[in-house]
């Protein structure tokens, strides 16, 4: 295995838009969650995707910090406070995660809250990444 080989069991049905595990070996990196605001804590917008996209775009900025990039990332944890909002918008967000995140899918889990620390935030995103 290479150091960010994704887990898929034979005879499972196949995933969209994650991996069902990744197997990784290196430096490990911890982010923070990440809203959907700007580098100076200004929110792009109240717009449940921009708000995912700036998010992920901040989670890129921060890995590079680390010389690290998405490709790296090996688990995303999302935080939504109305899942019936991220299920209805799954195709637009599928686009804005393709532009900043590219076709690298690691293992995800999404979950909703009832609330985020910051009023404003529809969404939050962990990540843990790997690099080689």
């Amino acid at each position: 295995m290479g150091p960010h080989d994704t887990l898929h069991p034979a005879g499972w049905k196949p995933t969209a838009g994650y991996s069902s595990g990744v197997v990784a070996t290196g430096t490990t990196i911890f982010l923070s969650g990440m809203i959907g605001w700007d580098g100076q804590q200004r929110f792009v917008a109240d717009d449940f995707v921009a708000q995912a996209a700036q998010a992920l775009r901040n989670i890129v900025d921060v890995l590079a910090e680390a010389n690290a990039g998405p490709e790296h990332v090996v688990r995303l944890t999302w935080y939504v406070t109305d899942r019936d909002e991220y299920l209805a918008r799954q195709k637009q967000l599928g686009d804005a995660y393709r532009e900043v995140f590219g076709k690298h899918f690691p293992a995800m889990t999404m979950v909703q809250v009832m609330a985020l620390v910051e009023p404003r935030a529809k969404v939050e995103i962990e990540a843990t990444a790997v690099v080689p």
